[in-house]
């Protein structure tokens, strides 16, 4: 198996795509912030003390896929031209999906997954004071399209 971000020696080094054509990317990712019923309530009733959560969330994702590359040293920079962050209050919790698509020469696998993980974290943020056991759970990529390896489903 051959790792593209590690060189000839073994050192760590950013991917040259420069050679690549821009293509149609999309990648999916979901997690869930699994959290306590007085807080699916409190979310469900619009009553948690520190606001609307699940606004606070989606901003937090959508601005989150837009900084991957200051979060993730051998990341691209690339063009991120459409977030769409859904959250379902669920009986556990609330479920977080995902989608970033691109015009690039990479995908955005990474910036799905961290729109995702950072929603989650400004969740836990903005309920920890009802909830200190709120925690991150399943985040993951469940699908990508476009690129020279296709698409692919978990």
């Amino acid at each position: 198996m051959e790792f593209t971000h590690l060189d000839e020696g073994g050192a760590a080094r950013m991917v040259d795509v420069t050679g690549k054509q821009p293509s149609v990317r999309e990648a999916t990712a979901l997690g869930l912030v699994r959290c306590s019923a007085e807080v699916v309530t409190a979310l469900r009733d619009g009553t948690v003390p520190k606001g609307d959560v699940l606004a606070v969330a989606r901003v937090a994702g959508i601005a989150a896929a837009k900084k991957v590359p200051d979060l993730l040293p051998l990341a691209h920079v690339i063009g991120v031209h459409g977030v769409v962050l859904d959250l379902a209050v669920l009986n556990e919790g609330v479920a977080i999906t995902a989608t970033v698509r691109t015009a690039d020469r990479t995908g955005v696998e990474m910036e799905a997954l961290t729109a995702v993980t950072v929603a989650a974290l400004a969740i836990v943020d903005m309920v920890k004071g009802v909830d200190r056991s709120a925690e991150i759970v399943h985040c993951r990529i469940v699908a990508k399209s476009g690129g020279r390896s296709g698409d692919w489903t978990r």
